[in-house]
């Protein structure tokens, strides 16, 4: 008999505000599509791509219930079930090596993985600093566009921020 794989997963936003309840039979690309905004939808409207919590299950049919079962919940329950398997609300996709790109008020960081390669770019009005762990190419920055290019078979990621 073949396994099958399935997961229930809880997603937030950077500071913990938001949660989105979803089910897959796929985490890591699920993870890939939802962080690089390639489906529309909540997720993508409200930058809800950081990993906090999940479940495996071998049961398509016990995957959808307990779906539905946690989406029916008061945030104060779901906050309790992520705190059991992640009380400091980490991004668990990180250790997979996941590529994301999030922004959060002046600050972007982009998170590559194969070791995990992570850039930092802080942007004020007059300074501009970036640190990395591994060899950055290069990084550009001018009025709403921020481009990070790292090597290890070249990864770039570009990020607009509008201005209010």
């Amino acid at each position: 008999m073949r396994d099958y794989n399935f997961y229930v997963y809880i997603l937030t936003n950077w500071n913990n505000k938001v949660m989105y309840v979803g089910m897959t039979n796929n985490l890591e690309r699920r993870l890939y599509e939802h962080k690089n905004k390639l489906v529309d939808g909540f997720t993508k409207r409200y930058n809800v791509n950081k990993l906090v919590y999940y479940e495996h299950v071998t049961d398509v049919r016990a995957a959808i219930a307990r779906e539905k079962e946690i989406k029916k919940w008061r945030r104060e329950k779901k906050n309790r079930l992520v705190m059991t398997m992640n009380p400091e609300w980490k991004d668990l996709s990180l250790e997979w090596g996941v590529i994301s790109t999030s922004v959060s008020e002046d600050v972007i960081s982009t998170s590559v993985s194969e070791d995990v390669i992570s850039i930092s770019t802080s942007v004020s009005e007059d300074v501009i600093s970036t640190s990395a762990s591994e060899d950055v190419i290069s990084t550009s920055v001018s009025e709403e566009v921020i481009s990070t290019s790292v090597s290890e078979e070249v990864i770039s990621t570009s990020v607009s921020e509008e201005k209010s």
